[in-house]
């Protein structure tokens, strides 16, 4: 169940940088409780919306809220302390210990002590608390990077490329963390290029490209908007009835591609049919969408 006020409002928001135009008329609303995927490719605008949220920028123009705040002012500080951040590149203070590292960033936050422990085993860390972070490898970096983001237990979370350097356990003890955030009513940005791993963790996708919205709803949303055809590869020995043929590619007979909205009925059919044996299916997926709306909607936009 979403809020009624948007955790994350903005409103026609642009950002020009001496000349570059970085954001265009952007509007975006996220609720309390949902994972928004952040898509697009290197200059696509996510750093800068990101930042915007953050308040370390103002933009040109438009509207900016945070928890009904504008995130630059000086009276949000409230506001501030509800929000956890885990950049790209994530680094620290080599010299420091994993707990030191912590701990400093607690007491920025004003934060008890008491959670760092807590968090560091949370990550996976609590072996290696004590030793100097200039030991650590570049996935337990990342895991303290997400402890630190955690610290004060946010209300707001923005996560850029956040299973850069996990292993693929590290990596589902993530997301499964972001669910129970997400259960505790956390909001959470999420920004990867890994879009295989995130997409069944999203609620929903925004898609951008050179500063613009080209494309922003869940799966079902996407896929609708796009009008990507679906496949079925059938295995057995079968015999296509004729209303089934128009589906079949011409290097593969027993391959299907068909327009999603036929799924049903051609489904129907062909569970019906003798001699099936198996059978796969193929649905736009988020990587399939993201390449249809940047190439596709970005070559639009260019030609305009």
């Amino acid at each position: 169940m979403t809020s009624a006020t948007p955790i994350v409002q903005l409103s026609q928001v642009e950002k020009h940088y001496q000349g570059v135009h970085a954001l265009k008329g952007l509007d975006l609303d996220i609720h309390q409780g949902e994972i928004l995927g952040l898509f697009g490719h290197n200059g696509a605008g996510k750093t800068t919306t990101i930042k915007l949220i953050l308040g370390l920028i103002e933009a040109t123009k438009g509207q900016v809220r945070v928890f009904g705040e504008d995130p630059t002012l000086s009276e949000a500080r409230t506001s501030r302390r509800q929000l956890g951040f885990l950049q790209e590149n994530v680094a620290f203070y080599d010299q420091l210990t994993g707990l030191e590292v912590l701990s400093y960033f607690a007491k920025l936050k004003s934060v008890p002590k008491s959670q760092c422990r807590a968090l560091l085993e949370q990550v996976g860390l609590s072996h290696a608390e004590n030793r100097r972070v200039k030991t650590y490898s570049k996935g337990m970096r990342q895991r303290l990077g997400l402890a630190q983001a955690l610290l004060g237990d946010p209300k707001l979370l923005l996560l850029d490329e956040p299973t850069v350097g996990l292993d693929p356990i590290a990596t589902q003890d993530f997301y499964q963390r972001l669910e129970q955030l997400k259960a505790r009513g956390c909001t959470i940005i999420l920004c990867s290029h890994v879009l295989p791993g995130v997409e069944k963790y999203i609620d929903r996708a925004l898609i951008m490209g050179r500063g613009s919205l080209l494309a922003e709803g869940d799966l079902h949303d996407l896929r609708d908007k796009a009008n990507l055809p679906m496949t079925l590869r059938l295995d057995g020995e079968i015999e296509l009835p004729e209303g089934l043929r128009e589906y079949q590619d011409s290097s593969d007979p027993n391959k299907l591609t068909l327009p999603i909205q036929h799924k049903m009925n051609v489904l129907q059919t062909v569970m019906a049919l003798p001699g099936l044996d198996n059978l796969d299916l193929h649905l736009p997926t988020l990587e399939d969408l993201y390449t249809h709306f940047t190439g596709t909607l970005q070559m639009e936009a260019e030609q305009r």
